[in-house]
C-alpha cells in the first residue's frame, strides 16, 4: 500500500515520538508499504526551519535527504494536477500545505497518515 505522510508524521516517525498512533506505527513499519513524503512537506519544513519554528540537528537539505534514505521514504513531487486540484477542495482547512497534501491524496488515490482531525473532514482516506 502507498501512503502519504503528513509532515508531523514524518518528523514523529524519525524521532520515534510517542504521539504517533499505534496504527500509524504499524503502517509505517510494515516493509511492503511504500511511504511517500510530499515535496510540499519539504517546503513546509524549510519554511519552519527558516522561521526558527522547527529545530533539526543538521542543515535541512542533508538531514531530510538522509532521513528519507535511512527510512526508505520516497518523495512525491507536486505536479500541476495536484496544485490545480486545491481549487476544487472545500474551504474546511486553512493550512495551504495540508490542502496540497489532501489534493495529492485525492488525485493519486492514496491514503494520508495524519493525526490532523481537520484532514478527516475531506473525502480522503486518513490512517491514524
Amino acid at each position: 500500500m502507498k501512503v502519504i505522510l503528513d509532515t508531523h508524521v514524518f518528523l514523529w516517525w524519525i524521532i520515534d515520538d510517542p504521539r504517533l498512533s499505534p496504527r500509524a506505527r504499524q503502517v509505517l513499519g510494515y516493509p511492503r508499504n511504500e511511504l511517500l513524503l510530499s515535496a510540499a512537506s519539504g517546503w513546509e519544513m524549510a519554511i519552519k526551519v527558516g522561521l526558527g519554528k522547527l529545530k533539526i540537528p543538521a542543515p535541512i537539505d542533508r538531514f531530510i535527504m538522509d532521513q528519507l534514505n535511512i527510512n526508505g521514504i520516497s518523495v512525491l513531487p507536486v505536479d500541476l494536477r495536484h496544485a490545480l486540484h486545491v481549487a476544487a477542495l472545500p474551504k474546511l482547512h486553512r493550512d495551504p500545505f495540508d490542502r496540497l497534501l489532501i489534493a495529492q491524496a485525492q488525485v493519486e488515490r492514496i491514503p494520508i497518515v495524519s493525526g490532523d482531525s481537520q484532514i478527516r473532514r475531506y473525502d480522503v482516506e486518513v490512517i491514524w
